[in-house]
């Protein structure tokens, strides 16, 4: 695999050497992080857990008040932020195996549920195994347009993406449900590529999930509330909804803006643990929170901040200057 990418002096190639050198030393530092995991660690995944959980009820609670509008902002806001930590730094993370060193029943990856309408065993085949194997490898990373939106050249174009922006913004508003839908990989249905015992089977998965989280979310609680059944039901939306936007901008904004290196088969074929690092740099504007934290696997956000000058300090001692300083 040639590593090549554009630098502010010009195209950069790194030499076979230098590649491997920058795979011995992130697992050198991915040994040196899990040795120095402890109750610091510990202390911070319980803090955000009890966050989470504080603002679930808080909002929840206020939400019974919800026939007052300051009350009723004050809830939708506190479920939102609810939400947002239960799916981007508590599920996430947990669902990467991130926490599993605790051998907490509750953080365990194999077990794990979060609080969306995807079933996680759905999501960690489609986000961990395909997504962060084959990272920005065309025809294989289906995050590279979600299989809907046409955001790199890459991509062969075709009338369908003259809707780019119609179909950016549904995806945008209803992005649980998108993730949801992601590993059917509908495309492949259509091409008669998938069977149907094996789309039934997710299909059937999808069913489960989605059904308890509306029956939580818009049946359950709502009823709970009594005459204020309609605006708990509107408070549940609109978290529902900030919680999609804020996903959707992260996972949209931070992975693919403009410039991002993409890749074909071809030349990723048999790559070495250092080509496979390699892969997640060049102009990757994650770098430094979810695909540092995947290799690493036990990073939570305080840890990723850290690393970050090692990282630089890593790649600028290989030669490696096609990232921020």
């Amino acid at each position: 695999m040639t590593i090549l990418t554009e630098t502010q002096d010009g195209p950069l190639v790194l030499t076979p050497q230098q590649v491997e050198e920058i795979g011995r030393t992130l697992d050198e530092l991915r040994e040196r992080i899990t040795a120095d995991l402890g109750e610091r660690d510990r202390n911070y995944i319980y803090s955000i857990i009890k966050a989470q959980r504080g603002f679930e009820i808080a909002g929840r609670g206020l939400l019974y008040l919800g026939f007052l509008p300051p009350f009723w902002l004050a809830g939708v806001a506190a479920l939102s932020l609810s939400k947002i930590l239960d799916n981007m730094e508590i599920g996430h993370n947990v669902m990467h195996g991130q926490w599993d060193w605790m051998r907490e029943p509750g953080l365990n990856s194999r077990v794990f549920e979060w609080d969306t309408v995807c079933p996680a065993d759905q999501w960690k085949h489609s986000h961990n195994y395909m997504h962060h194997t084959y990272t920005n490898i065309h025809g294989r990373d289906r995050d590279i347009g979600y299989g809907v939106l046409r955001i790199d050249e890459g991509q062969r174009w075709n009338p369908y993406y003259l809707g780019n922006p119609v179909y950016a913004f549904a995806l945008m508003m209803l992005f649980e449900w998108g993730v949801m839908l992601h590993d059917l990989e509908a495309e492949n249905i259509v091409q008669g590529k998938r069977s149907w015992p094996e789309v039934k089977r997710l299909l059937k998965g999808q069913w489960r999930k989605a059904g308890r989280q509306v029956l939580k979310d818009y049946v359950v609680f709502p009823l709970l509330s009594g005459p204020l059944f309609v605006s708990t039901l509107a408070g549940n939306v609109t978290a529902n909804l900030v919680r999609n936007v804020w996903a959707y901008s992260i996972i949209f904004c931070g992975h693919f803006p403009s410039g991002v290196q993409t890749f074909t088969e071809e030349e990723t074929a048999q790559e070495s643990r250092g080509e496979w690092y390699v892969r997640q740099m060049p102009r990757q504007s994650c770098l430094f929170s979810d695909h540092v934290r995947l290799p690493l696997s036990t990073f939570s956000v305080s840890r990723s901040c850290n690393a970050t000058p090692y990282w630089k300090k890593v790649i600028s001692r290989n030669a490696y200057t096609g990232l921020p300083r």
